[in-house]
């Protein structure tokens, strides 16, 4: 479905004051430069029409110009397609258009923002963006959904937002356009404008409450450490039992991960949107602060060859591999592979009443005290007393310090504190990969 909204309204919303510098002619495809959060800009906008080989050329030229200046660049998406008019060369261009999207990944923030019908080589475009943006009533698909219907593959609500916030693929959806390109707008002021520039500061604020294990919460938790109402979370409708949100802390801008609970474990969608997000946050260099409480990864063969350990592979390798300053905070459950993947940092906090071990203590005991169990009167009472005493002398915060495990050990008030000490230690990070052309970690 089209945008009601009209490129003026759309455009006015996205950068500061409504004032830009047109580029180009208007056409299918139209350009415009100027300052969106008081971040510099370019936006490339589709207004709905077939797209030419020239429209797919402009969009290529605001790369490539965007890259020389490092500046981040917004596309909004809605067009019906390519003029098929022109042949195979509109293929080729498409080509030329993918290979400039992945030739400036990382060297500059590219977001897309779907105002209307997304499809195709588009789709393809938009995905590949560092985060995507839709309207609620914009359609995102790689497969026309009647096309699909046509051959016996009819699903509800294939194409919509909340089918694409639902595959991890928009990371944001909000009820207008505007109110897309306002969201773009934000969370261009949040990145920084290229790989070499300084992430961006504001004035810090208190957080809104403090952590509250009694009660555990991966949006509260984030909370607690964030400066107040700074927090825009991504990918939502995806995995959820890892919260993945950009928000500032003490007015520097970071990425934090929270896991849900100590009851909840991470499965393989999960583990993606996690691994996805800390990518983002390595290529500009925004520190990422995780805080892990989980039960660990789904305890499940089928899991596994659905891709659960492909992608926990992922996951830890993402962690390893990333060089910008890395922060943990154990809140509750640190248990075996989870510590492993998701602690892997330049500074660990583990907060008392945490619990680090390399099996889980119920599970330990079993094996340790086995003699003394199976010669109790109550198996069950005499493992759940022996798995407390085990993980107070064996797995607590403490120990975890005493252990190497943790850097420091401090009570949940003063978790947002420690912080704040941890990312000011690391803001002078410098970090350098061996020479090589690239990793090759499961993908």
């Amino acid at each position: 479905m089209a945008s009601k909204s009209t490129k003026g309204e759309i455009l006015a919303k996205f950068f500061d004051d409504g004032e830009y510098t047109a580029l180009f002619a208007d056409g299918a495809v139209s350009a415009a430069c100027g300052y969106a959060a008081g971040q510099q800009a370019y936006a490339v906008y589709q207004n709905g029409e077939a797209v030419s080989v020239k429209d797919v050329e402009k969009n290529i030229k605001v790369l490539e110009m965007a890259a020389q200046t490092g500046c981040p660049v917004v596309t909004f998406y809605n067009s019906v397609g390519a003029k098929l008019a022109e042949g195979l060369d509109v293929l080729t261009a498409s080509a030329k258009l993918n290979a400039t999207i992945a030739k400036v990944s990382g060297v500059i923030p590219q977001i897309a923002v779907v105002t209307g019908v997304c499809g195709g080589t588009s789709a393809l475009s938009a995905a590949n963006a560092d985060v995507c943006v839709m309207a609620e009533d914009a359609e995102l698909f790689f497969t026309a959904p009647f096309t699909a219907a046509a051959k016996g593959d009819k699903v509800a609500n294939a194409g919509s937002a909340a089918a694409a916030a639902k595959a991890g693929v928009a990371a944001i959806v909000v009820p207008t356009a505007e109110e897309a390109a306002e969201k773009a707008a934000h969370i261009v002021g949040l990145l920084p404008a290229n790989n070499l520039a300084g992430p961006a500061v504001f004035e810090p604020s208190a957080p809104a409450g403090t952590l509250n294990l009694a009660k555990y919460c991966p949006v509260e938790a984030a909370a607690s450490i964030a400066d107040a109402n700074s927090a825009v979370e991504l990918y939502a409708g995806y995995g959820k039992t890892v919260y993945t949100a950009l928000a500032t802390v003490a007015g520097n801008v970071v990425g934090i991960v929270a896991t849900k609970g100590a009851e909840d474990v991470l499965c393989r969608n999960c583990v993606s949107k996690a691994a996805r997000f800390v990518r983002l946050c390595d290529a500009f260099s925004i520190p990422v602060v995780t805080l892990v409480n989980t039960d660990g990864f789904v305890k499940s063969a089928s899991d596994d060859m659905a891709g659960g350990l492909r992608e926990a592979a992922r996951l830890a390798g993402t962690y390893a591999d990333a060089t910008t300053a890395k922060v943990a905070v154990i809140t509750g459950k640190a248990v075996g592979v989870a510590y492993t993947a998701l602690a892997n940092a330049d500074l660990t906090i583990a907060v008392e009443g945490c619990t680090v071990a390399p099996l889980d203590p119920k599970a330990a005991v079993t094996v340790l005290y086995k003699d003394e169990l199976e010669n109790g009167t109550n198996i069950a009472a005499d493992t759940a007393k022996l798995a407390a005493r085990y993980a107070a002398d064996v797995c607590s915060a403490a120990a975890a310090v005493e252990a190497g495990l943790a850097d420091m050990a401090v009570p949940a008030a003063g978790v947002r504190a420690a912080v704040v000490s941890a990312l000011d230690m690391l803001s002078t990070k410098r970090t350098q990969r061996l020479p090589k052309k690239h990793g090759n970690m499961s993908l």
